[in-house]
């Protein structure tokens, strides 16, 4: 039976409570931009569905795999990131599942993003034999070849985690928040993140760059159409951008532990939030973005799956 008086239940309720309220309003802020990102991913890749055009074309099924990774990388990250403002610790194992499909996810888009830069770079000089080399049995079986080189990657850094002497521990229970940081148990499961960061990154940069380098030389030749190799040369520079949005996550968990050498929790706190919206969620939303108002074929029927398929005067009648 419980010996506390009702001013002291009510403290503790009240306490419950205002604890609660933190964390919604700590959290909404950023919940709410995420659910948006979400929503505006998963409509469009409903619409890379909808249509045979989509499914039947090589850059477009990238494009789908490219927004798959990011959408599912963006829902493990807000995941994660709501345990932690509700101050939810998890087990090894758990945390150990959700950080290991975040990395799957997170190196899957970099990867992605050189087979598009290289579709485009045979459709500018190879366009005779465009059709050859980009089929659709090629595009698949390069997209296995991606998540199979990404799952192997993951398979190693599950084997350097199982060195860690768990049967040591009290508990399987983190005394910390889930993260990838939290997980990287030994300095050789660290290292080894490191190293692959760097390898996948440098070699996507070098590739997207001497893309654009191979498509900026045919635009020169006379032979080539000047419209399309304009096109390819910004689709490129955008992958680029897109490149190094990607890259931009690898310095999120660094930069916070620099900065908290000197800033106090607080505005830790702000700029973890800042920092999280703009380099982490922001850069996965922005290929549906981007795409779906650059490509003309893409754009009235996303519009039309965005506004609930309402007919607006404007796009005329329901696409086809």
């Amino acid at each position: 039976m419980s010996n506390a008086t009702p001013s002291q239940t009510n403290i503790t309720v009240g306490l419950q409570y205002r604890g609660l309220l933190e964390i919604v309003l700590f959290s909404a802020p950023i919940t709410l931009p995420c659910c948006l990102f979400l929503f505006i991913n998963g409509i469009m890749l409903f619409t890379l569905r909808s249509k045979s055009v989509f499914r039947e074309t090589s850059r477009y099924i990238f494009l789908y795999n490219l927004l798959f990774a990011d959408t599912v990388q963006m829902a493990l990250s807000q995941l994660m990131y709501i345990l932690a403002a509700c101050r939810l610790r998890l087990t090894y194992a758990v945390c150990g599942v959700l950080v290991m499909l975040a990395e799957l996810t997170n190196e899957v888009s970099p990867l992605t993003l050189v087979l598009m830069s290289l579709e485009r770079y045979v459709a500018v000089c190879y366009p005779l034999r465009h059709a050859t080399i980009i089929t659709i049995r090629n595009t698949a079986v390069a997209i296995i070849v991606v998540w199979a080189f990404s799952s192997l990657n993951v398979l190693i850094q599950v084997l350097l985690l199982l060195e860690f002497p768990f049967e040591e521990l009290e508990s399987l229970q983190m005394k910390d928040y889930c993260s990838d940081i939290a997980m990287f148990l030994s300095p050789m499961s660290d290292h080894y993140d490191k190293a692959l960061t760097c390898f996948v990154f440098l070699s996507a940069g070098v590739a997207v760059t001497l893309s654009y380098i191979g498509v900026v030389i045919a635009a020169r030749s006379a032979s080539t159409d000047k419209a399309s190799a304009r096109k390819a040369r910004n689709t490129l520079l955008l992958h680029l951008v897109q490149l190094g949005l990607s890259l931009s996550s690898t310095v999120h968990d660094p930069l916070l532990i620099a900065m908290s050498k000197f800033l106090d929790r607080v505005a830790i706190v702000r700029i973890h939030s800042i920092l999280y919206v703009c380099i982490i969620l922001l850069p996965r939303c922005l290929s549906a973005l981007i795409y779906g108002i650059r490509d003309q074929t893409i754009r009235p029927i996303l519009m039309y799956h965005l506004c609930c398929r309402l007919k607006l005067p404007r796009l005329g009648s329901q696409p086809t």
